[in-house]
């Protein structure tokens, strides 16, 4: 995967690439799949597809670049048939002046497929630094991406296995506010939800927000997770991406979801949402090596779950009684 640059005036070039021993259309599903990259690739924390029409696609993604939450717009050209994607951003996040580029996912004679991501790019103002900067961002997405991709294609046959998605609602009479509001401010979690034990929020950008977050076990022990939350105060919406996950786990993110309780009731729906990538090989670890994959999913819903709906229960209450005094 060593990358090739090169330079033509102000606008760079890079390309990457990786063999991948899985077919050219199980890769190019997963490439095409955006609103799967957080699970996929560990750079991306949320993607969005804001339209989509004859094969063209306006997408809104979050993603670290040199340790940072970057955001922009891009647009893409699929064509499954030739299996390639080539995509450029409409919005950039400084210092990006421009930026574009192609998946190219090539068959070969072994019945598996040579990848190749290029990017081309400019600096605002065309500044060495920043140069500087953007490219060793691009190098160290693209090497973690498509490694990351070789992995998800030569485990696709297991997928319907290792991932799965679940959910849990209460039903709450009160404002769609007051629920986002709670979920909104973890900073005061520790002292609202008995399973938070500490909890340290940064939000340096408004809706971005970074959680240290310590939770306390059934048995009195505590864990450490680290996740990144994007919020969408317009539409009552959170959505994160737990960035340092337990050894059973490949991959977990998550969305806090309040919508409308039906077309004539009252009050709101708050949800819950898990999607959970196992870790095969982390599962033998933590359970045992004749442990299986059914028994680390029913252990994973259990925890998530049972921790998602007493923030639920919590948040419901403090709603209820926002309501009531009103």
């Amino acid at each position: 995967m060593a990358p090739t640059v090169t330079t033509t005036g102000t606008t760079h070039v890079t390309e990457h690439t990786v063999t991948v021993a899985a077919p050219p259309g199980t890769v190019y599903a997963l490439v095409a799949d955006v609103t799967a990259w957080p699970q996929v690739f560990g750079p991306t924390v949320h993607a969005e597809v804001l339209e989509e029409a004859r094969g063209e696609q306006l997408l809104h993604i979050w993603a670290f670049a040199n340790g940072e939450v970057r955001n922009w717009t891009s647009r893409r050209t699929l064509d499954p048939a030739a299996h390639t994607i080539t995509f450029r951003q409409v919005v950039s996040a400084a210092p990006v002046a421009s930026m574009g580029g192609t998946w190219r996912i090539q068959p070969d004679d072994d019945g598996g497929c040579r990848v190749v991501l290029l990017h081309d790019y400019r600096a605002v103002g065309d500044d060495p630094a920043a140069v500087a900067l953007i490219e060793q961002a691009v190098d160290r997405n693209s090497r973690a991406e498509l490694e990351a991709l070789k992995n998800a294609a030569e485990l696709a046959g297991r997928r319907h296995e290792t991932t799965f998605t679940f959910s849990d609602s209460v039903e709450i009479d009160g404002a769609a506010a007051d629920v986002y509001a709670f979920l909104d401010r973890a900073d005061r979690w520790p002292e609202r939800l008995p399973h938070v034990a500490r909890l340290e929020l940064t939000e340096d950008e408004p809706g971005l927000q970074h959680l240290d977050m310590d939770t306390r076990s059934p048995d009195g022990s505590t864990h450490n997770t680290t996740s990144v939350r994007v919020c969408f105060a317009d539409r009552a919406e959170i959505v994160y991406k737990q960035l340092r996950v337990p050894v059973a786990m490949a991959g977990h993110t998550g969305r806090w979801e309040i919508t409308p309780r039906g077309p004539h009731g009252t009050g709101v729906v708050a949800t819950s949402w898990h999607t959970v990538t196992l870790d095969p090989e982390g599962v033998r670890q933590t359970l045992g090596a004749e442990a299986t994959l059914e028994e680390a999913r029913t252990l994973v819903r259990k925890a998530l779950g049972t921790n998602s709906s007493t923030t639920l229960r919590h948040a419901k209450q403090f709603a209820e009684e926002a309501h009531a005094r009103t």
